[in-house]
């Protein structure tokens, strides 16, 4: 496949071998695009060639542009400005370029990963609630950085664990045994989750009220009231009773996370997201502890006074971590030891990546760290991809205080809205009922997805539906309009002649349709890095950089004319180009795109 930048490197470094008798490597010569403000597609930073001692910058890239413009066809002027040089490619270049890259889908792909095995555990939810606005985040990073890992060749397994068990589980299931009602999901008439999340508020209330007042009666702190209260101890031996097995407990404890699960594989379906391992803590936690049994045998742990095994990692930049408390039973650090392990013996991967919020930073680094200290070969493959958290203009979540947006309810306003703009714009003539439908849900689904797509992943981002929604701004909304204008236009490809290395321009080349030629020919550079960087909001607004390229090119040039057959070939295939970059980058989102809208 041409490769423009790959051809300047190596026709560069013959010149500076020819010309200086200096040798350097192809790949270490720096070149990018060229600033809008400055004629050319492509530019040589001659900068770094000065410790060659062969002149000054300036001096460099003259020579530099003058030996590339006669020894490469594809460079028709060049430009100096200081030491950066500036090289203008011909139209026949990119006429030869578009066509071959059309006929080519290998051009969306990458093969930077081929044979090397990566695990991505994402979604990971308490089966205590429903899966909310914060989850929705995780799942629409988990699941882009899968896609766009094997977009880039790498064989990704995408795997969910349920945090299934323990105190936070117990205070629902102690709020059901208290309900004169105990409902099922049947008889209350709601999803399993959002029914396992009511009980948990109501622990939440029960267990404050409580609190308050026993401070108000005994003039106790918060602190000396929460561990006297009898709820706290209630849910500790009820966690305890669930450790030992207790009849009851389980069938109850197996009765309710299936309301959970139930409701959970809505939701992943929906969002069309589907793993490939489920992972229980119920079903490791013990094998947690035998994790830390071998760290006990081997000296690296300790039992403290009070029982609780801990580890010292004060050397190591951090604080002492209890990993088994003194009553026996374990904690988040205790199953993770055990499911990294699991991770590795079955799938044997190069690396393990875990889509965590960022309130997890330290947990992850003691959990790294102690499984390089206990010397295990896939420590090193171990990353946590932090990211901040979602707010909305009223503020921040809490799942206790039932303050949470349920990402089932947001879908549905998002569905909603969309059904709302679609209406108002008035331009889905046509459309049957489920048209509208399968529409509406595109749109309002992509408009979801897109909004926390967009965001880099470490920064703490604001949720505004209304705005995530908006047809002229940076939303999915925009591009998927885009991509049915491209859509529109290669519904009439009858009419045009298939672009060739032969085709004849009747025009030169437009200012907008060479910056659209560029940031299609950016593509493979974009989604290399977003993987490299665990990164999916470069594509999502590759896309949208895309979709304003496009649009500009479209209201300044007339794209099919009868008189201009090959111009109108050229523009048509550059529109196709657009369109497929566009539905390719937000694909890797697990946004669909409509083909009229």
């Amino acid at each position: 496949m041409l490769d423009p930048v790959v051809e300047i490197q190596k026709a560069a470094a013959a010149v500076i071998q020819d010309t200086f008798d200096q040798s350097v490597a192809p790949d270490s010569l720096t070149i990018q695009e060229t600033k809008k403000e400055f004629e050319g597609d492509f530019t040589l930073v001659t900068f770094p060639l000065t410790r060659l001692r062969i002149g000054s910058p300036p001096q460099i890239a003259e020579k530099l542009g003058e030996e590339l413009q006669s020894r490469l066809d594809m460079v028709e002027s060049f430009n100096v400005i200081k030491g950066f040089l500036n090289l203008k490619l011909s139209d026949a270049f990119w006429l030869k370029w578009l066509s071959t890259v059309a006929q080519n889908d290998g051009f969306l792909q990458s093969q930077q990963g081929l044979g090397q095995k990566v695990v991505v555990e994402y979604c990971s939810p308490n089966t205590n609630k429903p899966l909310h606005l914060g989850h929705l985040r995780n799942i629409i990073l988990g699941y882009s950085i899968t896609q766009v890992l094997k977009a880039n060749g790498y064989e990704v397994s995408p795997t969910c664990l349920f945090n299934d068990r323990g105190t936070n589980i117990s205070k629902s299931m102690y709020a059901y045994l208290q309900s004169p009602n105990q409902n099922s999901p049947e008889s209350a008439g709601v999803k399993g989750d959002k029914l396992v999340g009511d009980y948990y508020v109501s622990f939440a209330n029960m267990h404050k009220e409580e609190v308050a007042r026993l401070m108000e009666e005994k003039g106790l702190d918060k602190k000396a009231a929460e561990k006297e209260a009898a709820t706290t101890q209630a849910i500790n031996d009820l966690t305890i009773k669930w450790e030992n097995g207790d009849p009851a407990t389980v069938a109850l404890w197996k009765r309710m996370n299936s309301w959970v699960y139930a409701a959970y594989d809505d939701t992943f379906s929906r969002l069309g997201v589907k793993f490939d391992r489920f992972y229980y803590e119920s079903e490791v936690y013990q094998r947690g502890k035998e994790v830390v049994q071998e760290g006990l045998d081997k000296g690296l742990f300790y039992q403290a006074e009070d029982g609780a095994i801990k580890v010292d990692l004060t050397e190591d930049g951090l604080d002492e971590k209890v990993l088994l408390r003194a009553n026996g039973t374990s904690l988040y650090i205790t199953q993770d030891l055990a499911i990294a392990k699991d991770k590795y013996d079955e799938f044997s991967m190069d690396k393990s990546i875990y889509v965590v919020g960022n309130e997890q930073d330290y947990h992850f680094k003691v959990l790294f760290t102690v499984l390089k200290k206990l010397e295990k070969s896939y420590a090193e493959g171990l990353f946590h991809l932090s990211y901040g958290m979602v707010d909305l203009p009223s503020g921040k979540m809490k799942s206790r205080e039932g303050t949470t947006v349920e990402a089932d309810d947001l879908m549905d306003e998002m569905i909603q809205k969309a059904a709302e703009e679609t209406e108002n714009l008035g331009k889905t003539e046509g459309l049957n009922a489920d048209e509208l439908s399968t529409l509406h849900r595109t749109i309002g689904l992509g408009a979801l997805k897109f909004f926390l797509a967009k965001v880099d992943p470490k920064k703490r981002m604001l949720f505004d539906p209304k705005e995530s929604i908006d047809i002229h701004g940076q939303t999915g909304t925009f591009v998927q309009y885009s991509y049915t204008r491209t859509a529109s236009l290669l519904r009439k490809r009858e009419e045009v002649a298939e672009l060739t290395a032969e085709t004849r321009l009747e025009d030169s080349l437009a200012p907008a349709e060479r910056s659209l030629l560029l940031r299609i020919f950016r593509y493979r550079e974009v989604l290399e890095e977003a993987a490299n960087t665990y990164n999916p909001s470069l594509l999502a607004n590759y896309a949208y950089e895309a979709a304003r390229d496009f649009n500009k090119f479209y209201a300044g040039e007339k794209i099919l004319q009868q008189d201009k057959p090959g111009t109108s070939a050229f523009r048509l295939t550059l529109s196709q180009m657009a369109g497929k970059v566009m539905k390719e980058s937000l694909r890797l989102l697990g946004i669909e795109m409509p083909e009229r809208m």
